[in-house]
């Protein structure tokens, strides 16, 4: 009898975390498990895995307290009968721990973000393994309380992008032959670094830029503005996002609080340098002037300047790009499958041992 996967996850939208449960199951599917996602109605991710026949559940996730959702989750488990749990987010650990009382389950908690942890009960002995996709997000669980012993670090993947023809920005957005298009790639909040935007602007030099125009990829609104003295274009959610980030120059990245960075990585697989700041698990992906350049947190100036280096040399920008795309390649789609399956192991022989 094949691993049966109950995965859990309670996005609405689109986001890097959905994108990773959407590649995980989809393999997981591809290699002959069982893998069933439960995702709130019309949530992005329960549209795209339907789309690929990777089996979904509905079930609306209101609050981590939310006792609708969990009996609705008891309920399956009762029916399918899964070999594990594995909770995606905040909210569905909460929920998979209260749904799971009196299953001998093991749950598997996937951790994204940097931060120290607080609870007894979320991160207590109930959870067989922590999934970690960054070295600092590990140490943020360890900060929390949770023992090295119980987690495992296994780094988001990103598949090996296949663009045709790359997104001609200069023609579509009729700017000079000379332009630098820099893009900023993600859900356009403050977390990901949009706030900084008109500070590193404002520290660039005027020679530079006069050159340099910004789009940013992800969010809602469409519109053209002025940031700090510089063009930006706010292009909204793009679905097809190979081609858009392929016709870049170079990537802002400019999160202070980044568990790893798979809009990076996916810059780097299409050799497009990154500039990012050098916080939570970017350093383990970007190799300071050989794949990218890392400012000091928070640092705008120095942010800036490796701007006005890399758009005065492309000589630069080609060589942190080719060497990018082999550091990319360490981090595909199928290491993180493998990674995972490995905790799901350690999770079950866990749970045999209590």
């Amino acid at each position: 009898m094949s691993q049966r996967i109950l995965h859990v996850d309670s996005g609405r939208d689109w986001r890097g975390g959905q994108r990773q449960v959407f590649l995980l199951a989809s393999a997981q599917r591809d290699r002959g498990l069982e893998p069933l996602v439960v995702t709130p109605a019309d949530s992005a991710l329960g549209k795209r895995l339907r789309a690929a026949g990777v089996a979904v559940s509905a079930v609306r996730m209101r609050a981590e307290w939310d006792l609708n959702s969990v009996r609705r989750l008891r309920a399956l488990m009762k029916t399918w009968k899964p070999s594990l749990v594995h909770a995606h987010d905040a909210r569905a650990h909460m929920l998979a721990l209260a749904a799971l009382v009196g299953f001998d389950v093991p749950l598997v908690v996937t951790r994204r973000v940097p931060f120290t942890p607080k609870g007894r009960i979320k991160y207590g002995l109930r959870v067989a393994r922590f999934i970690a996709i960054s070295g600092a997000v590990r140490d943020a669980l360890v900060r929390g309380g949770v023992t090295d012993d119980r987690i495992d670090v296994v780094h988001s993947g990103v598949p090996t992008p296949d663009v045709a023809r790359a997104r001609d920005w200069r023609t579509e957005l009729d700017l000079e032959e000379n332009a630098v298009v820099c893009g900023l790639v993600g859900a356009m909040t403050g977390e990901k670094g949009v706030d900084a935007i008109a500070s590193i602007a404002a520290a660039l030099p005027a020679d530079i830029r006069r050159h340099v125009h910004l789009v940013l990829l992800g969010g809602t609104r469409q519109r053209a503005l002025r940031v700090g003295g510089l063009d930006v274009r706010r292009m909204g959610f793009v679905e097809d996002i190979y081609p858009a980030m392929a016709g870049l120059d170079m990537l802002w990245h400019p999160s202070l609080a980044e568990g790893l960075g798979t809009a990076v990585l996916d810059a780097m697989a299409l050799g497009v340098p990154p500039i990012a700041f050098a916080v939570g698990g970017l350093p383990e992906i970007v190799e300071h002037e050989t794949s990218g350049l890392l400012a000091s947190a928070g640092d705008s100036l120095e942010f800036a300047g490796f701007v006005s280096r890399l758009v005065a040399d492309a000589v630069l920008r080609k060589r942190l790009g080719d060497a990018g795309r082999t550091r990319a390649l360490r981090f595909g789609v199928a290491p993180m499958v493998d990674g995972t399956r490995a905790a799901y192991d350690r999770a079950v022989a866990t749970m045999r041992q209590r």
